[in-house]
């Protein structure tokens, strides 16, 4: 098979701050909470953790898509918690996180696709953790406006849904996804006031073109900020790689994006969606 460049898989951490890390999974663990650091085999969890940071994955851990590239459940889920957004929030409180993450799994299951826990969640967290900003990774909700209309309204810093490929691959990553659904929820949330935020991943056949065009697509919904990151196969019965890029690539990737009017882009191997979120939003750099 294709073997990663040493870089791609690189330790993150030596876990020098392993009481920080315990202190992080002692929090989620007595709140009853999961992570997509868990559950989607985020190749950063150890840093990211060992930092006091973790992105909160609300909705339980079961999904109602199968998407190629994604480690985390697919099946039936059980009804969601309605304790579970002040138990967000109460995490992040005693965390003391100055940037809070939340994301979910899809929800078809559920009217809203699980709007109003967004909302909620954001609620929570503003009376709990006043002077934290907050960014949140949704679904599309099947671009239902009620359902959007519900989030906006709760006005999260940064609103992020993931492109997450070409137009061309969507159907075979994002089998249940659409790629102009998908531009049409940053499109609304950057109409809405929001600070709109999209990913994309690499190494799953697309060409530079497509990578391109993808990028201006994004740019003309008015996205302002953008991850792009290496696909790394969490799984057996994931999709597998094409091919791993290189930071020359990575970096041509990210000028090319700020050349399209992209506010940040933060281009790595091992850059994700929630990776450094703070930085991200601040401008900085972030290469993974």
């Amino acid at each position: 098979g294709i073997r990663p460049p040493r870089t791609a898989l690189k330790a993150r951490v030596s876990l020098k701050e392993e009481r920080r890390f315990a202190s992080v999974r002692g929090i989620l663990r007595q709140q009853g909470l999961s992570t997509v650091c868990e559950e989607a085999r985020c190749p950063n969890q150890g840093e990211c953790w060992s930092s006091g940071t973790a992105t909160f994955m609300i909705l339980g851990d079961v999904c109602t898509r199968s998407c190629g590239f994604c480690a985390v459940a697919t099946g039936r889920p059980d009804p969601p918690d309605p304790g579970e957004p002040e138990r967000v929030a109460e995490a992040a409180a005693r965390m003391r996180l100055s940037h809070v993450v939340v994301t979910s799994v899809d929800r078809d299951d559920l009217a809203d696709g699980g709007a109003s826990f967004f909302a909620e969640t954001v609620r929570h967290i503003r009376e709990k953790c006043p002077g934290a900003a907050i960014e949140i990774l949704i679904p599309d909700f099947k671009a239902d406006p009620g359902a959007l209309a519900a989030v906006f309204a709760s006005r999260p810093d940064v609103l992020n849904h993931n492109i997450e490929t070409v137009r061309r691959l969507t159907p075979f990553v994002r089998p249940q996804g659409k790629y102009d659904r998908s531009l049409s929820v940053v499109r609304q949330a950057a109409s809405a006031g929001l600070a709109a935020k999209s990913g994309i991943m690499v190494g799953l056949g697309e060409t530079r073109a497509e990578i391109e065009e993808t990028l201006n697509d994004l740019a003309a919904a008015g996205c302002r900020i953008v991850t792009v990151g290496q696909y790394l196969q969490p799984s057996r019965k994931s999709l597998p790689v094409t091919r791993f890029y290189v930071s020359d690539e990575f970096e041509e990737i990210s000028r090319l994006g700020r050349a399209m009017g992209i506010d940040r882009v933060s281009a790595g191997p091992l850059v994700r969606s929630s990776y450094h979120a703070a930085r991200q939003v601040e401008g900085e750099s972030v290469n993974g």
